[in-house]
């Protein structure tokens, strides 16, 4: 009789913890709608719901570059494309590199590594992290990234204006700035194309980044078809050239949504998709932390530019990027000259932050923590930033180490889809190997 006392009263005690668990998560649940509702620009949870990267009407996108099925996939495969780098500055990079030798699947899209090396680098590991200089190169012959690129996740948030400055599109915040392209920055000349950021930004990019695409190439690597079906109504001229190649790159790139991050699954009413942590976290980010003040857009990007101090990505001596690099550390005032501009930087969106531990223009910090830590503190550590600059946003916050771990959370694994290794393809219509073609990184990759 008394161990079945005992038995009961176990009993009894789990059902009233169960009990109480259950409503502290229905609870957290409500509290989170109710928050979410409030700071929604349309007063609902939908705001937030990123669309499915197949469903093409539902993605942003540029009116000039319609998407279609053909032109995602064309571009699924010419994104990886090592057959398009046949304008290396050394001969031994010839059709090595590709646009996933930066913005690597398996690290978030993002380079595995600090600094991203296209052209000139040699080896690739698990996730690019394993990238390092070929030793045929010298420094100046290197086709390396001065600054942390941006996520291209989720990149059809914020397309319209694109790199940190904002400085490729014609449209949102650059439609009034049609008298300098070009001037500060000569390769803003294209914005007078028209286009969104993102379709301009593609156009330079395969410049910059030493591809090439033409018909007889398309011919050779089995693309001939593909772009027939994708660009039926561009000019023949143009229709196997960079121009289509940017295009349907950019159609590629809007589909890359991360929907099938935890936070996601919970607007569309799977609550138990995150943890009480997590949701705990994201009140946070609605509430105290005043996150979602910048990170607007449903993806949490924005075509918004502040300054916020840190650190620049110029401490790394063995690769160099030329005169440019400085520019790129006055941020959106290296495009348009103002002074009010300088040192002010797009906000980056905060899905599939894991990846890699590198954050901010310059890869300051290491981890989710430290960010989180600078923007608590909200002491600007770049001492050559002005501090009328400095963005009013960006003020203590003093969040508890509670709140701070809570946040976290949710920033680390509420908005990490551990999926998107799904939108790359499996294998190009050219068989070469992706998205480096070294020997080294065929051996490493298992491609050879």
């Amino acid at each position: 009789m008394k161990n079945l006392n005992i038995l009961t009263l176990i009993s009894l005690c789990v059902l009233v913890a169960c009990q109480s668990d259950t409503f502290d998560r229905e609870q957290l649940d409500f509290d989170l709608m109710n928050i979410i509702n409030r700071e929604s620009p349309t007063g609902s949870l939908s705001y937030f719901i990123l669309a499915q990267s197949n469903d093409l009407a539902a993605l942003p996108q540029d009116p000039k570059n319609p998407l279609t099925p053909e032109k995602v996939e064309l571009g699924s495969f010419l994104f990886f494309e090592t057959g398009m780098g046949i304008v290396p500055k050394n001969e031994n990079g010839m059709q090595s590199y590709s646009c996933g030798s930066c913005h690597v699947p398996a690290a978030d899209f993002k380079p595995g590594r600090r600094q991203g090396i296209g052209e000139g680098g040699f080896g690739f590991g698990y996730k690019g992290e394993s990238r390092v200089k070929h030793s045929a190169y010298v420094e100046e012959q290197m086709d390396v990234q001065g600054i942390r690129p941006l996520n291209v996740l989720n990149v059809a948030y914020s397309a319209e204006n694109t790199l940190w400055n904002g400085s490729f599109g014609s449209t949102g915040a650059n439609a009034d700035l049609s008298d300098i392209y070009g001037v500060f920055d000569e390769a803003t000349v294209l914005n007078h194309r028209g286009f969104h950021g993102l379709e301009t930004q593609n156009i330079e990019g395969l410049k910059v980044h030493r591809m090439l695409m033409t018909k007889a190439l398309a011919d050779e690597l089995g693309y001939t078809a593909r772009f027939d079906a994708a660009f039926p109504d561009l000019p023949v001229e143009e229709r196997y050239s960079n121009i289509a190649v940017s295009l349907a790159l950019s159609a590629y790139l809007r589909t890359l949504t991360t929907t099938e991050a935890p936070f996601q699954k919970w607007l569309k009413g799977d609550m138990a998709a995150m943890s009480n942590e997590e949701k705990r976290g994201a009140m946070v980010f609605f509430n105290e932390g005043n996150c979602n003040t910048c990170h607007t857009s449903p993806a949490f990007s924005a075509v918004k530019f502040f300054a916020i101090g840190v650190n620049n990505l110029d401490d790394l001596v063995s690769f160099k990027e030329g005169p440019e690099l400085a520019k790129k550390n006055l941020g959106r005032g290296g495009f348009t000259g103002r002074e009010s501009d300088m040192f002010k930087f797009k906000v980056p969106t905060l899905y599939n932050l894991q990846g890699t531990p590198f954050y901010f223009h310059g890869a300051s910090k290491q981890s989710i923590e430290e960010v989180v830590e600078y923007f608590d503190k909200a002491i600007p550590e770049n001492p050559n930033v002005p501090a009328a600059q400095i963005a009013s946003e960006f003020r203590p916050l003093g969040l508890s180490e509670q709140k701070k771990a809570d946040l976290v959370a949710f920033l680390k694994y509420g908005l990490q889809d551990p999926t998107v290794t799904r939108l790359a393809p499996s294998a190009l219509p050219s068989g070469n190997c992706f998205p480096n073609a070294d020997p080294l990184s065929k051996r490493e990759i298992g491609c050879e």
